[in-house]
């Protein structure tokens, strides 16, 4: 099950992730696993990952990354299937892949020794490099009538749905909230009319994409097969140029 209606559906370059994802779903539709427990088993393999970046093992490093990656398309997958949908599985998602995004960028710092400014300038990139693409994404959500558990402003705490806790709701909301505002409010105000128009043609969202998570995880894991683990500190802060032209592109000729 897509997020978008299929006349909107684009190639999402990552989102490779989506058909071992559908697999593990529908393996896992019949029986207790939940979606959350789905989301903590790519906490479990992102920590994997970063174990093996610090010892050495790069291409063991790589596979896990790549089923972090998969395991995170499967959580929403499984939520679509079992018809439980919850902001509480959205906070959850969000908050993990943010800890799990600062302390892949630790374990490079730390077996590079690169400059600690470095590495903050890369994990504000890497974050403002997600915000944007999950910006569009959920704006193109809401205007073709597609997945709406992501809001386009997250600026108050949502009404918890069937099946969860309105206390776990707002305790996850106001983490999500302190860790993401400054994100969220950057990219926001550098285009605020964003969701007023057209639906986004597909090669904008699919050129887009290059800066979805899976992608970058997939750009990490290549440097480290290559063990190009040196320049992915100074990669990612590069990166981040490509935010200005993506907004660019939207304001001038997306109106």
């Amino acid at each position: 099950m897509s997020k978008l209606p299929k006349q909107y559906q684009f190639i999402d370059l990552s989102d490779y992730g989506r058909r071992g994802g559908k697999v593990i779903a529908e393996a896992l539709k019949n029986t207790a696993f939940t979606p959350l427990h789905l989301t903590t088993l790519f906490i479990i393999s992102g920590l994997i990952a970063i174990v093996c970046i610090l010892n050495g093992y790069y291409i063991t490093a790589s596979f896990f990354l790549i089923l972090k990656s998969v395991l995170d398309a499967a959580d929403g997958e499984l939520a679509r299937l079992k018809n439980t949908p919850s902001y509480t599985g959205r906070y959850y998602d969000s908050i993990a892949d943010l800890i799990l995004n600062f302390l892949f960028l630790l374990s490079f710092w730390y077996i590079t020794q690169e400059s600690i400014i470095y590495l903050l300038l890369a994990f504000v990139g890497i974050q403002l490099q997600g915000t944007v693409y999950n910006y569009y994404y959920v704006i193109q959500r809401n205007k073709v009538a597609g997945d709406t558990t992501s809001r386009i402003v997250e600026d108050k705490v949502p009404t918890a749905m069937k099946g969860e806790k309105q206390q776990t709701v707002t305790i996850l909301y106001r983490i999500y909230d302190a860790l993401y505002i400054v994100f969220d409010k950057t990219i926001y105000h550098l285009d605020k009319s964003a969701d007023e128009g057209q639906p986004f043609p597909k090669w904008f969202m699919t050129s887009i994409s290059i800066y979805g998570l899976g992608f970058q995880l997939l750009l990490i894991a290549t440097m480290l097969i290559l063990e190009l683990e040196t320049y992915v500190i100074p990669f990612f802060i590069g990166y981040s140029v490509f935010i200005v032209v993506f907004i660019g592109i939207r304001r001038v000729f997306l109106k």
